[in-house]
């Protein structure tokens, strides 16, 4: 019987670690055992699509929203939520961005490893391309990130793959559900460029900005001759040469038989310029990503019916730059007037969104958006560019981007003006699927010392002993953020903070598909972290130093023996 007991304990720790290391297999759904009806009532309602509705109800059915206004019935089966005091928006769109996808993208491209291995020689090498690469497919459940941007008020991002020239096809995905196919909501959407060397000097073709850019060309020409070619062999297969398959042509010309955007990249005004020019050239339905310095050529990217994705991680001097190292007055320019680049946009009557860019913190982001509106944007065109515009540019405003009957219930519930500091989100609805957000716990005393920093910690599991890093942030208050990372992935820092010497910082994983909450807590001497995690009733001890703090204190004590 104890020893049954003990295996029983023993595989409960187990099961901890595993879970604080993040490779169990989650569920990012709502809270289970809730009804399939919902009715907000006596709320501020922002449609975005139209004005706002004080005092008013909202009914969600099955996931979408078949009602809004004053006097609306409550069916009797809804869960009511009281939204007396609060506002009522639509879900927020990031408008480019990994979040939902691995970060590391497949080994090998067209051609399997051996493309990896060799310098590409020209353009029939196809170099940086996996277009044939689909979010919709990559998209993953593990990706910590869903959870925290979905807290800050993202219900939905258009996600896109990382790497090379032709990384892959966006999607739009919400930020919710059952299993991973559950999160498109359209695929494809757009194709990204990036417009970057592959490698450097004598390293394989293309090696120069000018390479890349007749490469690109190339391979529009080669698609367009291709889809030709093919429809041609369609309709006369007998007489008729059998075209050449080639797998980068063939996704392109798929995903643009879509309609899916072509993303080029441009955020200075030389950028800018050039890729008006290259739309034109490219023959391609286009939009402009970066767009920070377009206070400059808006009314050009006016006058050729752009849209454009704003990057809202502003330009900043670096923190560790030489300080004998002085800017130049067009860099300085640069970073006081990115901010104004919406106000230009919205004057000139350019369609454009918001996206996160490096961006890492959500809660950053409409941070990011305050300053566009301290730069003179209206409050109201700025929730628009995280919301409608976002919808209308990547083609699903008939079903997200604003609050109305008909369209799919994502819902951000605060308790103030979004774009206000001190304001609140209590309650995200994600495909009408409800999520609580949770308040951080606050420190209660100054904090004793600066927590920042890199820290390895180190716990024993029954598998023996076991090490993970906590990369933490700490603000005036004792606020802390962060991530803590192991070799099985990396979770985001949802509250945390130092309090005199007391520290207490949490993650969440779902277990089971039930979200669980991994709490570290202990204390802070200035140099080391002590103390235990817990979760679900189980605790383990830790401890917790810098690296290099460690080093340091070693050769100190092997010098004092000297």
């Amino acid at each position: 019987m104890r020893s049954n007991l003990i295996l029983r304990c023993a595989s409960a720790v187990c099961l901890t670690m595993l879970l604080i290391l993040g490779c169990t297999a989650p569920t990012l759904y709502a809270q289970g055992g809730e009804p399939q009806y919902f009715a907000i009532r006596g709320a501020k309602v922002v449609p975005v699509s139209g004005p706002p509705i004080e005092n008013a109800t909202i009914v969600i059915s099955r996931g979408l929203i078949t009602a809004i206004g004053k006097d609306v019935a409550v069916p009797p089966e809804a869960w009511v939520v009281d939204g007396k005091g609060l506002i009522v928006y639509p879900g927020l769109f990031d408008s480019f961005t990994d979040v939902g996808i691995p970060s590391v993208p497949p080994a090998g491209g067209e051609g399997g490893p051996r493309r990896s291995q060799e310098s590409a020689r020209g353009p029939e090498d196809r170099p940086g391309s996996t277009a044939w690469r689909s979010v919709a497919d990559e998209v993953s459940l593990s990706d910590k990130r869903i959870e925290t941007w979905r807290s800050a008020g993202f219900t939905t991002v258009v996600s896109a793959p990382k790497g090379g020239i032709f990384p892959g096809q966006a999607a739009v995905l919400d930020l919710a559900g059952e299993r991973a196919g559950d999160l498109v909501v359209k695929s494809p959407v757009a194709i990204p460029l990036s417009l970057q060397p592959t490698g450097g000097f004598g390293s394989g073709f293309p090696s120069s900005s000018m390479g890349v850019l007749a490469y690109v060309h190339q391979v529009w020409l080669d698609t367009e001759w291709s889809s030709k070619a093919q429809a041609i062999y369609e309709k006369n297969p007998r007489s008729t040469a059998r075209p050449r398959y080639d797998r980068t042509e063939a996704a392109l010309a798929e995903a643009l038989e879509d309609h899916a955007l072509v993303l080029i990249p441009a955020n200075n005004s030389v950028q800018l310029r050039r890729a008006l020019e290259l739309v034109d050239r490219w023959h391609v339905n286009g939009a402009i990503y970066g767009g920070q310095m377009a206070y400059e050529v808006a009314p050009e990217i006016a006058a050729r019916k752009l849209p454009v994705l704003v990057n809202l991680k502003w330009p900043e001097a670096e923190k560790d730059a030489d300080p004998e190292d002085k800017p130049s007055l067009r860099t300085l320019q640069f970073r006081d007037r990115a901010p104004s680049s919406p106000v230009a946009l919205t004057k000139a009557g350019v369609k454009f969104a918001l996206y996160s860019g490096g961006i890492t913190t959500p809660k950053d982001i409409l941070k990011a958006a305050k300053k566009s509106i301290d730069a003179g944007l209206a409050p109201d065109a700025a929730l628009r560019a995280l919301t409608l515009s976002a919808a209308e540019i990547f083609g699903v405003a008939d079903r997200l981007g604003s609050i109305e009957n008909g369209k799919i219930a994502n819902l951000v519930i605060a308790d103030g003006d979004l774009f206000e500091e001190k304001t609140k989100i209590k309650m995200v609805f994600v495909d009408g699927h409800r999520f609580e957000v949770r308040e951080p716990e606050k420190p209660k005393e100054p904090p004793k010392g600066d927590i920042t920093g890199k820290w390895k910690l180190s716990y024993t599991t029954p598998e023996g002993p076991e090490e993970s890093s906590a990369d933490l942030a700490m603000d005036k208050d004792g606020t802390v953020s962060g991530t803590l990372t192991s070799k099985r992935g990396t979770a985001s820092i949802i509250s945390g903070y130092l309090s005199d010497d007391r520290f207490s910082f949490t993650i969440n994983i779902p277990i089971e598909g039930s979200p669980a909450d991994v709490t570290f807590s202990g204390t802070f001497d200035g140099t080391s972290l002590k103390g235990t995690i817990s979760v679900q009733g189980i605790t383990i001890e830790f401890t917790g130093v810098k690296p290099g703090a460690a080093a340091s204190s070693t050769m100190v004590s092997l010098g004092g023996a000297q």
